[in-house]
């Protein structure tokens, strides 16, 4: 029997999901899938303000190729964890059967966007046109609706999460927390004879 337990990280765009499953993962040598790395272009609804007033279903958000790959990783996996990033926790109908625990990275959507702002400025360094206009178009939508979207789709994993980190800190100091919190879910799952 398979006893590889899947670790979602989950938060908001900005919340350090993907730095925080590569630390986990250094510190565990174990697998790791990466919510972006299975997105397509019908991902997400096409209007996510319309998904928004719509009650946000997150269920609406499809990665068929996330969860064939996790089903696979999990299926062939001798580590006693997986962890993928997967902003959305067990909330998504497609994968919720899939991931034993979830981490909540639900840290103040201003840090989430200053991050995203710097990541931009970082990915566009050399096109500073770009890098201007594509801030300015993702802050005109943040302020119309994204914010919302975040803070709509944070709350609705932090009621089925497992652990909750609402502290900024470092990525280190994050990933650290983390590993403790899981060598105290192992210690309270071990059966002693």
């Amino acid at each position: 029997m398979n006893t590889t337990k899947v670790v979602a990280i989950s938060g908001a765009s900005g919340a350090g999901k993907t730095s925080v499953v590569k630390q986990l993962s250094a510190a565990f040598n174990c697998p790791t899938l990466f919510f972006d790395d299975h997105t397509q272009n019908n991902t997400y609804p096409k209007e996510m303000k319309t998904w928004l007033e719509n009650g946000a279903n997150v269920s609406d958000i499809k990665t068929p190729k996330l969860v064939e790959s996790l089903r696979k990783l999990k299926s062939q996996s001798n580590s006693k964890y997986i962890f993928v990033e997967e902003p959305f926790g067990k909330q998504r109908d497609s994968i919720s059967s899939l991931v034993d625990y979830v981490v909540l990275l639900d840290l103040p959507l201003e840090i989430c966007l200053a991050r995203i702002i710097k990541r931009n400025i970082a990915n566009y360094m050399n096109q500073s046109d770009r890098s201007i206009d594509s801030i300015s178009s993702y802050l005109d939508k943040y302020e119309d609706h994204l914010r919302d979207v975040y803070f709509e789709a944070v709350d609705q994993v932090r009621q089925n999460c497992d652990f909750l980190i609402t502290k900024v800190s470092s990525i280190e100091v994050t990933a650290k927390s983390i590993s403790n919190w899981l060598k105290v879910m192992q210690t309270d799952n071990e059966i002693i004879i």
